[in-house]
């Protein structure tokens, strides 16, 4: 059923039968994955809450912080392709048209550092959510807009980065050492649960998306290695990462005035 012929017409549930225009909601957001990255970064920033995403799981806010002068939308975002495009297509119905998603992945590549930035140029769509707002393809190309303003941001604060194929999945307890390989011979450096399923949501919705990861777990190895997968592992420098999507975010309320 996954690869039947893809539908591109209205849906029977459209977000606007869920949510309305906020007035005020920034037209950028950025979001993340971990409670404790977003709790640390929430606490350095003013804010106010502009809107709110809800589903039978409970209901958490999209705060309007600022950052550079500007206000930003900020919220958590879910883990796992569905849950993280149901969130944003609140967002965009409340008024977002631009996101910048900062997550955190298992490298392919032992040699990536922990916590190493990672810049996805192409996602394997090992997930079933993409399926429903683009044609059936094995990869989507991502982070096709923002990519040197974001390598500008990084060169200018220090970071090196790898780039690279991004493999996305839906069960990462079954990462199978044969999968793994497999994964990386296609190209993948790294692995995580939202990449694919995003870009294809903002592809079809019109909004400009870029994705960067930083690397915690190590899957290239003999025996699993959590390295500084905890979300309180090394916070304060995952906090320092987080201020570049608001960086890039500048940059994409720039273009949208």
């Amino acid at each position: 059923m996954i690869l039947e012929e893809f539908e591109a017409g209205r849906a029977v549930i459209e977000p606007c039968m869920i949510h309305e225009k906020v007035e005020g909601f920034p037209r950028v957001a950025v979001s993340c994955f971990s409670s404790k990255l977003f709790e640390s970064v929430l606490s350095t920033l003013e804010y106010r809450e502009a809107g709110l995403i809800k589903g039978a799981n409970g209901r958490k806010p999209v705060y309007a912080v600022k950052y550079g002068g500007s206000e930003f939308a900020f919220y958590m975002s879910a883990v796992g392709a569905p849950s993280c495009v149901g969130d944003f297509e609140d967002a965009i119905a409340q008024g977002a048209e631009a996101l910048v998603l900062l997550g955190t992945c298992g490298v392919l590549d032992k040699t990536i550092e922990d916590c190493g930035i990672i810049i996805p140029s192409a996602a394997i769509r090992d997930e079933g959510t993409s399926y429903h707002y683009a044609p059936p393809s094995d990869t989507i190309a991502v982070n096709k807009k923002y990519r040197d303003d974001f390598i500008e941001i990084l060169s200018r604060r220090g970071y090196k980065y790898t780039e690279g194929v991004t493999w996305t999945t839906d069960a990462f307890y079954r990462e199978t050492p044969e999968k793994v390989k497999r994964r990386k011979e296609a190209g993948a450096v790294c692995v995580e649960m939202e990449c694919s399923a995003m870009q294809a949501l903002c592809d079809f919705r019109g909004a400009d998306f870029f994705q960067f990861l930083y690397a915690a777990d190590n899957l290239d190895h003999t025996s699993w290695d959590p390295r500084s997968l905890s979300g309180g592992v090394r916070l304060d420098e995952k906090t320092k990462i987080a201020y570049l999507a608001f960086e890039l975010a500048l940059k994409m309320e720039e273009d949208l005035k």
